[in-house]
């Protein structure tokens, strides 16, 4: 456990004081997202707001001055009735609070009552509605609907700069009119398209971190067959061995008290020999012998040079091993080493395991260019199923790990493998491909 003190702290960086922009900007981002959380759960609570901020600052105004002559823009000389004029700002104002379920039909309702006021001659302030619901429909409506209600509100905007044309000019009316609708409709764009861009974002972020996961599960899986395999070569041939020369050992000395001490050496190396593999597969090469003893020594990673002593041990514990090789395997890549050590491992002990001892064991060796070839061919009985080979004792029919180990290590490598019954036995084949 790592203990920081306060002194140890880092203060602030350059230009970085207490509370300075970066958490300010954290806080922001904190606080958008609880808005849009609380949006999401309740989207009538900003609908409303819309509509109640319009009406604070557009809408009482009218009402509080509805002298007819206060504002620059009220055209008309007598006051309006204030029926009416309420039943035009709520037709300009209550639209608002659909305008991003239905944005089309909340920026027609208020375009029509927008050109209806404007062609009476009444000015209002409530008219900042038409720009909202712009923007909204640029926002949230679908992009082929935007063209016609840019027209609709250009068109609708022309009444506007005409009444006011004794006052403004009306090429001048009509261009800030113009630009005030160019400006919602580009906002809107803006920020839908960086919407767009984020729910992207997002949804890449959670792809990928699906792939990581599937990635991360696919090589666990392959490292948990990785294992398998190697504790399976490790644990399954030297007990093999190890049973053969026990079994041995009792036949040569049956009528003796004492074992064979030649026996009780073949199986003190075949031990250690397997103890230090063993180790090698679980990772703990780094223990030396000054702390765990002579007999825990790791071995180094088998080649195709121990074949002839991996033959040695079978010999030992009873197969007739022949054992020849075609052609120089010290410029093979040692994965491919590995591979072929460890084919000829396993066929060694399944002909050990169902052949026994006694039986005649033809291995070939060839290399030819990158092209490693392992035949390993039995005297033994033939079996009549491929799982009765490589299979632990009990198992049913089908492939055992053992089979199923060497031929994952074959495709490994791009190569291919066969294994079965012969009129002579049984086969092993491997054909290996690896750079040199």
């Amino acid at each position: 456990m790592t203990l920081v003190t306060r002194a140890a702290r880092p203060g602030p960086g350059p230009g970085e004081a207490s509370g300075g922009p970066e958490p300010l900007v954290a806080r922001f981002s904190r606080a958008g997202q609880r808005l849009r959380r609380a949006d999401r759960a309740h989207p009538w609570v900003l609908d409303t707001a819309v509509v109640l901020l319009v009406v604070g600052m557009f809408c009482l105004p009218d009402l509080l001055h509805g002298d007819g002559k206060h504002g620059r823009f009220l055209l008309a000389s007598t006051p309006l009735p204030l029926p009416v004029t309420l039943a035009l700002q709520a037709g300009l104002v209550l639209p608002l609070l659909w305008r991003r379920r239905r944005p089309a039909l909340a920026f027609g309702v208020i375009a029509a009552v927008f050109v209806l006021h404007w062609s009476l001659g009444i000015a209002l302030r409530a008219d900042i509605a038409l720009f909202v619901a712009l923007y909204s429909l640029a926002l949230h409506a679908r992009t082929r609907q935007l063209p016609w209600a840019c027209g609709i509100t250009a068109g609708a905007l022309v009444p506007a700069a005409l009444r006011v044309s004794d006052a403004v000019s009306v090429w001048i009316a009509l261009f800030f009119l113009l630009s005030t609708a160019t400006a919602a409709v580009a906002l809107g764009l803006t920020v839908r398209i960086r919407r767009s861009q984020l729910s992207g974002l997002r949804e890449r972020a959670a792809r990928l971190e699906t792939e990581r996961d599937q990635r991360s599960r696919l090589a666990a899986v392959a490292e948990r067959a990785r294992v398998a395999r190697d504790m399976h070569d490790v644990v399954g041939h030297n007990l093999t061995v190890l049973i053969a020369l026990a079994e041995a050992g009792a036949r040569v000395d049956g009528a003796a008290r004492h074992p064979h001490p030649e026996v009780l050496r073949l199986i003190a190396g075949t031990g250690r020999q397997a103890l230090g593999e063993l180790r090698r597969v679980l990772g703990v090469l780094g223990e030396t012998s000054s702390t765990r003893g002579d007999t825990l020594e790791p071995v180094p990673r088998p080649c195709l040079a121990d074949v002839d002593a991996l033959c040695a041990g079978m010999r030992a514990a009873g197969l007739d091993v022949v054992h020849r090789t075609v052609g120089a395997f010290d410029a093979l890549d040692s994965e491919v080493q590995l591979t072929a050590y460890r084919i000829v491992q396993e066929a060694l002990a399944n002909a050990l395991r169902h052949a026994g001892a006694g039986a005649r064991v033809k291995l070939v060796v060839a290399v030819t260019g990158a092209r490693l070839t392992v035949r390993v061919q039995d005297n033994g009985p033939a079996r009549t199923t491929p799982g009765s080979r490589g299979a632990a004792p009990g198992e049913g029919h089908g492939e055992g790990h053992g089979l199923v180990g060497m031929r994952e290590r074959t495709a490994l490598h791009g190569g291919r493998f066969r294994a079965g019954p012969t009129d002579r036995g049984w086969l092993v084949e491997a054909v290996l491909h690896g750079k040199g």
